[in-house]
């Protein structure tokens, strides 16, 4: 597990905006679920967090249980798979897979849909993901080993 620097998560909130009220958001392949929780305390009107690891989600609920946010729902699923499947649209996707997968490529088709008209997906990398003429980098920075982006469909 690979939590977002406090640094990023910063800027990325900044980017956001310091409130989430009345926002959808999901954190897929959640770890320690700080984006997740950081989307909740700000607000938002419901966050998904997702994720796979068993230990790593059993942590997650007795977090949730202390912290005692209603705002917020777990799942125990491969992110792959619920990205697939997923029927909700999120106006926020925060997307922090595993740095040595290759899932980025396979995620972004799959997450377009998932998106409201003004969603946006939040998404960290160990190099710089290129997105692809479908979507737009609205902002992007790099902090040590981790670069991200904070990316929007491209408008027909």
């Amino acid at each position: 597990m690979r939590p977002t620097p406090d640094r990023v998560r910063e800027t990325l909130f900044n980017w956001l905006g310091q409130t989430l009220y009345g926002k959808r958001c999901l954190d897929l392949f959640a770890g320690s679920g700080a984006l997740g929780f950081e989307a909740a305390s700000r607000g938002a009107e419901q966050v998904l967090l997702v994720e796979n690891n068993r230990a790593v989600y059993q942590a997650l609920q007795v977090n949730l249980k202390k912290m005692a946010m209603s705002n917020v729902a777990l799942r125990c699923d491969d992110g792959l798979k619920f990205a697939a499947q997923a029927g909700a649209n999120f106006d926020v996707i925060f997307l922090d897979p595993p740095f040595q997968s290759d899932f980025l490529p396979q995620l972004l088709p799959k997450l377009a849909d998932k998106l409201t008209a003004e969603g946006v997906i939040y998404l960290e990398s160990g190099k710089l993901f290129e997105v692809g003429a479908e979507w737009n980098v609205l902002k992007q920075g790099r902090a040590g080993a981790v670069h991200y982006q904070l990316i929007k469909r491209e408008q027909a």
